[in-house]
């Protein structure tokens, strides 16, 4: 277990961009750095204000995927709305559909698709693994499950590893190495509290500024309600939609006699919420032993999306969460459903960046 390169995120709470119509709740101190010669990561709170290097500034809207020479390449424009669209006849996903096939609509106004693909594209990952002391025993599992996602995804995946109690490490920065990722898995301390929503909205900050690929995902596992954190429910939402993205897989091991049937409820719906308002999936298992099954059936999912992109029919300067529908039909298939974030609020500025992953 490398301890040296643990960093704590610590929550740097700007109150310029109001949550939910809050203000932002004060910020926590600074933690104890480890080592004291590092200096800790600093999640912004409110990253998109800050221009990049260049002086630049954009919204994040992002342009349609092109490939060029060895990679692919990711252009940030300043109005489209991109989205990751799973779809389902039943339970099965539906893999050959064409871009006549879809309608997109916003605020119930049909819009103009200007982009789609349906490529394996690969994706910024982010392992938000609950560390407090009831996931001691559970935790060889869900590593082991962890890991095999990462094995069932695309080969140009990058991951990191954030463990959380009442605080929040990120124990393995981006890779691409699975012995990197089980070294940063392998750190079990567990002890404290549950901030999962702190965990969230910091892991949420450090993909967008950090991640280098196409498609950006986190993974939330914990066992717990929430009951350290300094955010609410609906504010780290709210941060996740302001960073236009990314989607939110969870995993909640609710099972057994450890909490309450209020506790359970109020657990589960803030899993359902965090992974329905970002366009993911809430999984609850019975058992450690459906783990694996779940790693394989997140994985397939993000590796057989739609990625459509479209330009607003109303100018970006105006405010307001806009709601998003996305339909599909298909001639010689039954009902298909469409899963998809949302909606989305009009962005703040984002530093601009360009993202590259190497291609096949």
């Amino acid at each position: 277990m490398r301890l040296c390169n643990r960093i704590l995120f610590t929550l740097l709470l700007i109150t310029t961009v109001p949550l939910l119509g809050q203000a932002a709740p004060a910020g926590g101190a600074a933690a104890a750095q480890k080592p004291a010669a590092q200096a800790p990561l600093t999640v912004d709170r409110d990253p998109v204000r800050s221009p990049d290097a260049g002086g630049n500034v954009t919204t994040p809207g992002e342009a349609p995927l092109q490939k060029q020479g060895k990679g692919y390449v990711l252009h940030t424009t300043v109005d489209e709305v991109v989205l990751n669209a799973t779809v389902l006849e039943g339970h099965k996903l539906v893999p050959n559909l064409a871009q006549n096939d879809f309608q997109v609509y916003e605020d119930g106004v049909k819009q103009t698709i200007l982009s789609f693909q349906h490529t394996d594209l690969p994706v910024s990952l982010g392992l938000v693994i609950d560390n407090s002391g009831s996931m001691y025993k559970k935790r060889p599992a869900v590593n082991a499950a962890a890991i095999d996602l990462v094995q069932s995804s695309n080969p140009d995946d990058q991951a990191f590893v954030v463990n959380f109690s009442d605080e929040s490490f990120l124990d393995e920065e981006f890779t691409s190495n699975v012995g990197q990722l089980r070294q940063g898995l392998a750190h079990i301390d567990s002890r404290g509290g549950t901030a999962l929503y702190d965990a969230v909205a910091a892991s949420a900050d450090h993909l967008v500024e950090q991640g280098t690929r196409p498609k950006q995902v986190l993974v939330v596992i914990t066992d717990g309600d929430d009951n350290a954190s300094t955010l609410t429910l609906e504010q780290a939402i709210r941060r996740v939609q302001d960073l236009s993205g990314p989607e939110i897989y969870t995993i909640g091991l609710l099972y057994g006699d450890e909490m309450s049937r209020e506790e359970v409820r109020h657990a589960k719906r803030a899993l359902e919420m965090l992974a329905d308002e970002t366009g993911g999936i809430a999984f609850f298992p019975k058992s450690l032993n459906q783990e694996d099954e779940i790693a394989g059936e997140v994985a397939r999912d993000i590796r057989n999306q739609y990625t459509i992109g479209y330009r607003s029919t109303k100018p970006m300067s105006e405010g307001g969460f806009r709601r998003v529908e996305v339909t599909a039909e298909a001639k010689g298939m039954g009902k298909l459903t469409v899963r998809t974030r949302p909606g989305y609020f009009p962005s703040v500025p984002l530093r601009k960046r360009q993202v590259e992953a190497r291609g096949q």
